[in-house]
């Protein structure tokens, strides 16, 4: 039995060699394995055939030895069927002979001397001329060739998904949500807040369930809408969301779906992609991420390029060329609306724009409810307060707020989330895990603490910095300990003086490390790139500086990288001077409320160093005892 089972493996490795496929061990053993069956079945028919033809023992004999049978007494039937005569002898033998062609065999018969009263004698059976005698004789020529056309077949088909995916280049890979499809529909009401953007997009569902109440007066609705946002804002859910209020059938693919190595290959999958979805209008095209081949064209793209280009022009003809699409909105997606093609933009092709914002306080407290229908939450759990200790979280860093909180009460064996679970998820979103084997030397320990106090003291002193929340010198991701400071309200707007708060904030730790050790570690590395970047953005971005109005940075990441700066080598020197300026102000007020305060800075690092986490009201505990009031909100003063 072993030697069988090798032989077997011995042929199921040559003929996975010989097929050339380089597939995982299971799909060749079984790609191997089935080739071995059908060589098996062959070998068996044909052993088959054989024996059934040697087990009959008909000897064929010439018509004249037939008829001296037939003489002598020695045949008791004779069956006749069409050139063919077999007979069947006393002594139950066989034979089987030929006759003349258009001859009777009894006339065939007389002409070898068999007398009347002879063939009398012989019952003669006549059948009809059957081709199954000729078939199966021909079994043998058919069986290997049409053994050798399967396998062909059967090779073609096994490398179908490597190779035989160029004859279909050319088509559209959208993925299809019909309207009926229950499991992936999505309504408005899934979604939380969003409510402007839902209230622009809520006219394009009345559209294509009513068209004919905005064409009576003369409206043409929008043909192209897009979506614009951070990343995490919702914009492809409010896609799907569009098309479900609507009930009309959805294509959404990537806009990097367009393109291949091939030139010519994505305008040809834009045509099937509209042609698919005229036949199904009304119907909605949503193309995520159309940055990925609607890039503002220039005369330097070449290669790649060339096939990108293609591709959005054909779009372009699609979305407002000669055949005007009834019933068909074209929405996409993008984070980077400056960079995208202006004929794109234009008035005709995607003339509505819905601008999708980070979710304020209220929308943030409804997303984070949406986020918890299937979680078990303990009766101590407050969305009020996660929602506003996580200004700037997008609903993406919401939903992986409740996730990780909902990982961190499992891990720890309890069947309910809790406010502490939540807690440490926004600061896992926000900062990465916590490195528990990233142990610090007693000496790291304290400059450390004294670094994030020294954070935590200038941002407390100064009025227009946001207030400290929590202190740790507990590793993050990349941070050895951090300061996490929020605002009370919700800002949409800087001012200059916040902006200053910000950077001398930024300047606490290198500070605190200076005046207290006398040198300098490589922990203020990243305070120093943020508060560096906070100054010149001061100076060329908003004309908050001594150089007065003027902005001095192009828009967009592109035009900086085509056109270069926009200003003069003599006029860069001033900006440095002023950036300098900026950075050495907020450092002297850094240092002043350090050595002003030396107590505070003391009191915090030692309180650091015993239990390395300080919540707010513990932070605000050691402020009074050190003669500093602790920021409150409006609606705290009493």
């Amino acid at each position: 039995m072993n030697n069988k089972n090798l032989l077997r493996d011995k042929i199921m490795n040559k003929v996975s060699k010989i097929s050339g496929k380089k597939t995982k061990k299971g799909k060749v053993v079984d790609f191997a394995s089935q080739i071995f069956t059908v060589i098996f079945v062959f070998a068996v028919l044909i052993f088959i055939y054989t024996s059934v033809s040697s087990s009959k023992n008909i000897k064929t004999i010439p018509i004249s030895e037939f008829a001296i049978s037939v003489n002598k007494g020695e045949i008791k039937s004779v069956t006749v069927e069409g050139d063919s005569v077999s007979a069947e002898k006393i002594d139950k033998t066989q034979v089987v002979s030929k006759k003349e062609t258009g001859v009777s065999v009894l006339e065939t018969l007389k002409n070898y001397g068999v007398s009347t009263t002879t063939l009398s004698i012989v019952t003669v059976n006549v059948k009809g001329e059957s081709g199954s005698s000729f078939w199966f004789s021909m079994i043998p020529i058919f069986l290997p060739i049409l053994f050798l056309i399967f396998m062909i077949w059967w090779l073609a088909r096994g490398i179908k998904g490597a190779n035989v995916q160029a004859l279909s280049f050319g088509q559209s890979r959208a993925k299809i949500i019909y309207p009926d499809d229950t499991k992936n529909k999505i309504l408005f009401k899934d979604i939380a807040g969003a409510k402007e953007a839902k209230e622009e997009l809520s006219e394009i569902v009345e559209f294509l369930k009513n068209p004919k109440k905005f064409l009576d007066i003369g409206a043409q609705i929008p043909k192209g809408v897009l979506l614009m946002g951070a990343p995490g804002t919702g914009k492809t859910i409010l896609a799907r969301a569009v098309a479900g209020e609507a009930a009309v059938p959805f294509f959404h693919l990537s806009g990097s779906e367009f393109e291949e190595m091939f030139v010519g290959v994505g305008a040809s999958r834009v045509r099937d992609l509209f042609e698919q979805a005229k036949k199904q209008a009304p119907a909605i095209i949503f193309i995520d991420e159309i940055d990925a081949v609607g890039r503002a064209r220039t005369s330097s793209m070449g290669g790649q390029g060339e096939g990108r280009e293609q591709t959005l022009n054909q779009i372009l003809v699609e979305m407002d060329g000669f055949e005007p699409t009834q019933n068909l909105i074209v929405m996409a997606a993008t984070n980077r609306p400056d960079v995208l093609d202006s004929a794109l933009l234009r008035p005709g092709r995607f003339d509505r724009r819905v601008t999708l914002d980070m979710p304020d306080r209220n929308d943030r407290e409804e997303i984070l409810t949406v986020h918890i229908k299937d979680k078990p939450l303990g009766e101590d759990v407050n969305l009020k307060i996660i929602s506003e200790r996580t200004p700037g979280f997008s609903g993406a860093d919401l939903y992986s707020l409740m996730n990780e909180g909902a990982i961190l009460a499992a891990r720890e064996g309890r069947k309910k989330v809790a406010q502490f679970d939540l807690i440490r998820a926004i600061e896992k979103v926000m900062l990465g895990p916590e490195r528990k084997s990233h142990i610090l030397s007693p000496k790291e320990k304290k400059i450390t603490a004294y670094h994030e106090a020294g954070h935590a003291l200038v941002a407390s002193c100064l009025p227009d910095a946001d207030p400290v929340h929590k202190i740790s010198i507990i590793a993050r991701g990349n941070a050895g300990g951090y300061t996490l400071k929020l605002p009370f309200d919700e800002r949409r707007l800087m001012s200059k003086q916040s902006f200053l708060d910000d950077i001398a904030m930024s300047l606490g730790g290198y500070v605190a490390e200076k005046e207290i050790f006398g040198d300098i570690t490589t922990g203020p590395s990243n305070d120093l790139q943020v508060a560096t970047s906070m100054a010149r953005a001061m100076v060329t971005k908003y004309g908050m500086s001594t150089l007065g109005p003027v902005a001095l940075d192009r828009d967009g990441e592109q035009a900086r990288f085509y056109y270069g700066k926009s200003y003069s080598e003599a006029f860069g020197e001033k900006i440095d001077d002023e950036v300098k300026r900026i950075m050495d102000e907020a450092w002297g007020r850094a240092r002043k409320i350090i050595l002003d305060k030396r107590d505070a800075l003391n009191s915090i690092a030692e309180e650091l160093i015993k239990v390395e986490n300080i919540e707010r009201e513990e932070f605000e505990k050691l402020l009074i005892l050190n003669g500093i009031t602790p920021k409150k909100r409006d609606s705290e003063i009493v």
